[in-house]
């Protein structure tokens, strides 16, 4: 997934996790930052959300039901994964990979899984904290491999 497909997803979506959340233009407007008419168009599909917009919709909105079954899991990580793409991240504690994921490769310490929608690869340790994650393919096995001193 890249940075234009989430937009363009979060766009489309935007009346939908407002709607859900119960707030009206306004409010949503100005809790996302944005002018109501900037929000109106883009309810309209008339222009597409910021990146800094999407960014603050993931992060406000994390629990929605409407986002996370856009996106396929976690919104706040697959922004995350778009915009740190390659790079360690500091632990952080994940559910596992029980409902969006499935395993790539496993050894006693790591476990490399795949995004069944936005199809990023992230790498958990033995406790489910997320150590990297990359949309490169090619990208996570070698990280994986240099994890297992390969």
């Amino acid at each position: 997934m890249t940075k234009e497909e989430i937009i363009l997803i979060i766009s489309d979506k935007m009346r939908l996790i407002r709607t859900e959340a119960g707030y009206t233009q306004d409010k949503m407007a100005n809790i996302i930052g944005l002018s109501k008419k900037t929000l109106v168009q883009i309810e309209k599909g008339r222009v597409m959300a910021s990146w800094t917009a999407v960014i603050a919709i993931c992060a406000l909105f994390k629990d929605s039901e409407t986002l996370t079954a856009s996106i396929g899991g976690e919104p706040l990580e697959i922004i995350e994964t778009i915009a740190r793409e390659g790079m360690d991240y500091r632990k952080e504690k994940t559910l596992g990979g029980k409902v969006w994921w499935r395993d790539v490769k496993k050894s006693e310490d790591y476990i490399l899984q795949q995004n069944l929608f936005s199809q990023h690869f992230r790498i958990l340790d033995i406790d489910d904290y997320r150590i990297y994650s990359s949309f490169d393919e090619k990208n996570a096995h070698k990280r994986f491999d240099e994890l297992m001193g390969e």
